[in-house]
């Protein structure tokens, strides 16, 4: 008796040791459908705030990303702190994603924002200004992020093209600039800053890229504390849970920083996928099941690399684009009539 009790307790806390400091979702586009109508539902069907519904299914931290001067407002200054608010009266943590153009930011597009300088020296400083601004606004909201991304999947560069990796030292330039923008904000607590590449299961993809920025000096490893990955099942065959853990587990043991996946999909619908799925994910159903396999395999991962600390799903409640960008017809955790799929309670147990 006192054995199985000693294995109960000890079992619970190999539990507790396991779970993901940072369990999320990107939520951003939540203003959006509520504006075009769309009501949220539990997956018992009872009608609540998005961010209600987020944080019982276990959810606390959500994502969200901010554009410089977009077209009619969505997704600029004011519109993430109205976010940011409801997320921490839910007692979500807010991570803010910086895209640092006026619309999306990611390995093909890296807009300097209108009416931005090129020239290297008054755009860092440019940059520095308005990531000054966009923290100080955040804390006199009382909406302060607990994690800040300076640039969304970078690993092309950013603000170009005087970012781009054919320039490693103004990328190295500008991404110092960010940090230390956040760092003389006042931003109190201050938040973990991260910089955010794609193709996570891409050793020598992330090897090349924070090696050669590093070795710039100007960028140094204390400007940092953590490497986002996206990673994604319908990009590339390539893209095995296999070789996210080597990944990750070089990433974290080269650098030592946190590393988080930051954005993941798993359809429920994908009839016509442009490529084929890696070679470890085809037996994951297209399914809300699948999602919870797929969502658990990777917290798994995660978990047992050295300084793993989160997951985030990339717009499960986006219902209006459901695809999200891909070639599956729907990756969202919720249906069509904005109803939380199954799939949602995953992040209970991970």
């Amino acid at each position: 008796m006192i054995l199985a009790s000693l294995s109960a307790i000890l079992l619970g806390l190999s539990a507790v040791e396991a779970a993901l400091p940072y369990k999320g979702v990107d939520w951003s586009s939540a203003i959006v459908e509520e504006k075009a109508g769309v009501s949220y539902k539990s997956a018992s069907g009872t009608a609540q705030p998005l961010e209600r519904i987020l944080v019982e299914s276990g959810v606390n931290t959500v994502r969200q990303r901010i554009w410089v001067t977009p077209s009619g407002g969505t997704y600029n200054l004011a519109y993430n702190i109205e976010l940011a608010k409801r997320a921490k009266a839910a007692g979500l943590g807010v991570y803010l994603n910086f895209h640092y153009s006026d619309t999306w930011a990611d390995p093909a597009h890296q807009a300097i924002p209108s009416g931005w300088p090129s020239g290297i020296n008054d755009l860092a400083w440019k940059l520095y200004n308005y990531t000054l601004d966009v923290s100080n606004a955040f804390q006199d909201a009382g909406a302060q992020p607990t994690i800040m991304s300076i640039g969304n999947e970078i690993t092309a560069g950013m603000l170009w093209p005087t970012g781009r990796t054919s320039s490693w030292a103004n990328i190295a330039r500008l991404l110092h600039s960010a940090s230390a923008a956040i760092k003389d904000s006042r931003l109190n607590p201050q938040p973990k800053i991260m910089i955010h590449l794609d193709n996570g299961w891409n050793w020598g993809t992330q090897n090349n890229w924070y090696t050669n920025v590093l070795k710039q000096g100007t960028l140094v490893p204390s400007d940092f504390d953590q490497m986002g990955v996206s990673f994604y099942p319908f990009y590339s065959a390539s893209a095995t849970l296999s070789s996210l853990k080597t990944s990750l587990t070089n990433m974290a043991n080269t650098w030592g920083k946190e590393v988080l996946v930051v954005e993941t999909d798993w359809p429920t619908s994908c009839p016509s996928p442009s490529q084929s799925f890696p070679s470890d994910a085809k037996s994951i159903p297209f399914a809300a099941a699948g999602q919870t396999t797929w969502i658990t395999k990777i917290a798994e991962v995660v978990a047992s690399v050295k300084g793993g600390v989160g997951l985030f799903y990339w717009e499960p409640a986006w219902i209006h684009n459901a695809n999200l960008g891909s070639s599956c017809a729907n990756n969202c955790m919720f249906s069509n009539s904005g109803q939380a799929l199954s799939s949602m309670a995953v992040f209970k147990s991970i």
